[in-house]
């Protein structure tokens, strides 16, 4: 698996041998938004294609398009682990938001370096 960015909008991007076809799908919206390519350039401009798209799509409807996250959400969380990650938190010198965000992203590098190294 790989992955395309475009004005923000992350696309998920896998390759098809049977049918030669690359296929991109925007993993960061609610909405489906689909979109393929024989070439890196086709897929390239069908991922604008599609992204226009649905702006007039959103604009015809009189809605305002989905930005891709907001960088807000909810946890819930038990409150053992809650105060454990609160103390884990205060121990390093960070804000509980400061050390979920560092956390997370630790998590998501890591992860993001194992999918590349196993498709190496």
């Amino acid at each position: 698996m790989n992955r395309m960015i475009l004005d923000g909008y992350e696309a998920r991007i896998d390759f098809d041998e049977e049918t030669e076809l690359f296929h991109g799908e925007i993993i960061n919206l609610r909405d489906v938004i689909t979109f393929q390519g024989r070439s890196v350039d086709e897929l390239k401009t069908a991922f604008a294609d599609s992204l226009a798209d649905y702006f007039a799509f959103c604009k015809e409807r009189g809605e305002e398009p989905e930005k891709p996250y907001s960088g807000q959400f909810i946890v819930r969380i038990d409150p053992p682990l809650h105060r454990a990650v609160a103390n884990a938190a205060r121990l390093q010198g960070l804000s509980l938001n400061k050390w979920i965000a560092t956390t997370l992203e630790n998590a998501t590098t890591q992860k993001r370096e194992k999918t590349l190294e196993r498709s190496s």
